[in-house]
């Protein structure tokens, strides 16, 4: 990837995660994460936004598998069968970082979680290739049930190590704003 590729993929995902915050403060949302191959990039897309603190709540950088379960509290026996690449992580990640900031009064009903689980490579993880990554999304529900709307959706990526990560943040803004959009 070239220079200018690389500003322009930084300047895409820099207005993406800007207009993901300005949707969130107009809705009196706010936005929290679970990470695992993106190690706080995601979080970094957000905080690199002037004002993203009125929004962004924080991220949990859960790299290791028992953190997931032990922080998160993802479900261990999930974990142990299907590893931590796995849509229902990804879903269990992003509905566990929401639901950690909605026990904080001022937070309930509005929080956003969104989650990064996968394989950045360079090889793969055991039966699982390099470049398969999940993430996953959690949206308050307005009212209209008593649940949180959640997906996951399941990427293959390809190029570098960090290349799939960046392309990761894209991927969880680009899907984050298409389901604000959805959801007015």
């Amino acid at each position: 990837m070239t220079a200018s590729n690389d500003i322009a993929a930084r300047s895409r995902r820099d207005d993406l995660a800007a207009r993901a915050l300005r949707i969130c403060e107009e809705r009196s949302w706010h936005i929290a994460a679970a990470e695992s191959l993106t190690g706080g990039l995601l979080a970094d897309s957000f905080v690199r936004i002037p004002g993203a603190s009125r929004v962004f709540l924080g991220s949990a950088v859960t790299y290791d598998i028992h953190a997931k379960a032990g922080i998160l509290g993802v479900d261990a026996d999930l974990l142990d069968r299907e590893g931590a690449v796995h849509p229902q992580v990804a879903m269990q990640m992003a509905c566990a970082t929401a639901r950690l900031y909605t026990t904080l009064p001022e937070y309930h009903g509005t929080v956003v979680g969104l989650s990064t689980t996968g394989v950045a490579g360079p090889g793969p993880d055991g039966d699982k290739p390099a470049g398969l990554v999940y993430i996953g999304i959690s949206l308050p529900c307005e009212g209209r049930t008593d649940e949180n709307v959640v997906e996951a959706q399941e990427l293959h990526l390809s190029g570098t190590r960090e290349q799939v990560r960046l392309e990761t943040v894209e991927a969880v803004l680009k899907r984050l704003n298409a389901l604000l959009d959805r959801s007015v």
